[in-house]
């Protein structure tokens, strides 16, 4: 089985794009994240020609997340409880023998700006809600963009230039790892404890070509889910333009389940 996780930055832009990489990688689950539509505007039928079905949680112009399965999920949870003035940023679906939740976490903008205690505030509820909702489970995904470089490994930026600058800060590091200390584990980096691989990079200045990106795309698994895990990629070949069609700026990544 394929879970995958991807920041599409914007749907209508990036529909042909998605269907080319379902169709050529051939995932069983996908979060999505950064859709910027609203439920009534979702493609639901282009994306069952392609054999899934979606659980959608869109939002206008900003935001929005949904989940793509070969099978039908049960919607357990659209919306993180209390956050929903922040937008529409999680939507979690349960199938047989798992769950997954799609989270795209607020950006906070800088560490001068107002959104940026509100950013600590989200991950917080969110540490409480997975505590709460999903920590007893035994199968369990929590995937995303979670606009945090979780160590200095996980940036382009040297360490000495980045103690205030975002997602790097110490506040955002202890958000992510408390996630970590309720039982979840960051299935590509307990595969890959010395590597520096990014899933984000901006458009401008060439900073694909350059390599100059972050790793803030992230598949965490509860520890019976990391123990089936036979691969972990993050699928830089997706960052590249394909057929004329732009990219996100993020890349997709997913994990290679084992059967139970």
């Amino acid at each position: 089985m394929r879970l995958a996780t991807w920041n599409i930055n914007g749907l209508r832009s990036r529909l042909e794009f998605i269907l080319h990489w379902l169709a050529d990688r051939q995932p069983d689950v996908v979060g999505l994240q950064e859709l910027k539509l609203t439920d009534e505007q979702f493609p639901h039928d282009a994306f069952e020609a392609a054999g899934y079905r979606a659980a959608v949680h869109g939002q206008k112009a900003w935001n929005g997340v949904a989940i793509l399965s070969r099978e039908a999920g049960e919607v357990v949870q659209r919306g993180l409880p209390g956050e929903e003035d922040f937008g529409s940023r999680l939507v979690t679906a349960r199938f047989d023998g798992f769950s997954l939740t799609t989270v795209y976490c607020p950006n906070g903008k800088s560490f001068e700006h107002a959104d940026f205690p509100k950013k600590l505030a989200w991950f917080d509820s969110l540490a409480d809600h997975w505590e709460a909702e999903r920590s007893a489970e035994a199968g369990a995904v929590l995937c995303g963009d979670f606009n945090i470089c979780p160590t200095d490994l996980d940036s382009h930026q040297a360490p000495e230039k980045t103690a205030q600058r975002i997602f790097h800060t110490t506040d955002e590091r202890a958000r992510f790892e408390r996630l970590l200390d309720l039982g979840l584990v960051d299935t590509y980096r307990t595969r890959n404890p010395d590597t520096r691989m990014y899933s984000w990079w901006d458009y401008r200045m060439g900073a694909f070509h350059r390599n100059l990106g972050l790793r803030i795309d992230f598949v965490l698994a509860t520890p019976a889910i990391d123990a089936r895990v036979r691969d972990v990629v993050i699928d830089r070949e997706y960052r590249k333009k394909k057929d004329g069609l732009t990219a996100s700026d993020h890349a997709p990544v997913w994990i290679d389940l084992e059967s139970p």
